[in-house]
């Protein structure tokens, strides 16, 4: 197939949206927020880390807590906040810097810090054009950019075939959900380097695109709303929450 698999499913801010509606987190974290409006729909204690915030609205709502972090996710996680207040993640929305590495580094840290019944989601590692894809930050296109995140999905096949991935087909660029994880899994730190250098220079032509589309099957993000957000029922907090199936809205 040399065909880009186009994610044309629910918008991935109103999958969040409903997904915050739905399910209670303990700590929700997200990397790459700038005007806060996808973490503005959480419920639980919030970590919310962008170099360049543009907050303009109520954006804590009925939240227990709020940080901002206004630096890079690599000082974020140097920091160990996480660490000094024994903080256990139980979602995670990594929509940061759009270059492999960046996202590597953001996914492992994140992991280590996961409740092992957490969820991870990945955004942007589903292209639909090879232009979107340049590593070129000062050639980047008009509309959107997903630079070369693509590669996680590749890496994470090879290097942790026990981590479970669902490919949501959401708008524009797919929603990747990581569940089934090890926070004590060094696998992914300690092949850092070689990955980075066995990736670096490879571009989407180069891997192969119907290499690439044979690695996942999108899953129907409303049905995956309507059937109860079935893998994050482990770690979602919600008193009323019954994952009963829900109406969607297009």
């Amino acid at each position: 197939m040399n065909e880009f698999k186009r994610a044309e499913g629910q918008r991935y801010n109103r999958f969040l949206a409903r997904l915050h509606q739905t399910c209670l987190f303990d700590w929700y974290l997200e990397v790459g927020c700038r005007k806060g409006r996808t973490f503005a729909l959480a419920r639980g204690k919030t970590l919310a880390v962008d170099p360049f915030f543009q907050v303009d609205t109520n954006v804590i709502g009925p939240k227990p807590a709020l940080h901002l972090f206004q630096q890079t996710s690599d000082d974020f996680f140097d920091s160990q906040f996480l660490e000094k207040l024994d903080i256990r993640l139980s979602f995670s929305f990594l929509d940061g810097m759009h270059l492999f590495e960046y996202l590597l580094r953001d996914m492992i840290n994140t992991e280590k810090a996961s409740d092992p019944k957490a969820i991870i989601a990945l955004h942007d590692c589903c292209p639909y054009s090879h232009k979107m894809t340049t590593r070129d930050l000062d050639n980047i296109p008009g509309g959107a950019w997903t630079g070369d995140v693509w590669k996680l999905i590749p890496i994470l096949r090879e290097y942790r075939p026990d981590l479970h991935l669902t490919v949501l087909d959401s708008k524009p660029t797919g929603l990747v959900l990581l569940s089934n994880l090890d926070p004590a899994s060094n696998v992914l730190s300690e092949n850092y380097d070689q990955i980075v250098q066995e990736y670096q220079d490879q571009t989407l032509e180069s891997f192969g695109l119907a290499r690439f589309n044979e690695l996942f099957e999108y899953t129907d993000t409303k049905a995956f709303a309507r059937d109860g957000y079935r893998i994050f029922r482990g770690v979602s907090l919600s008193e009323s929450q019954s994952f009963k199936p829900k109406k969607v809205t297009p």
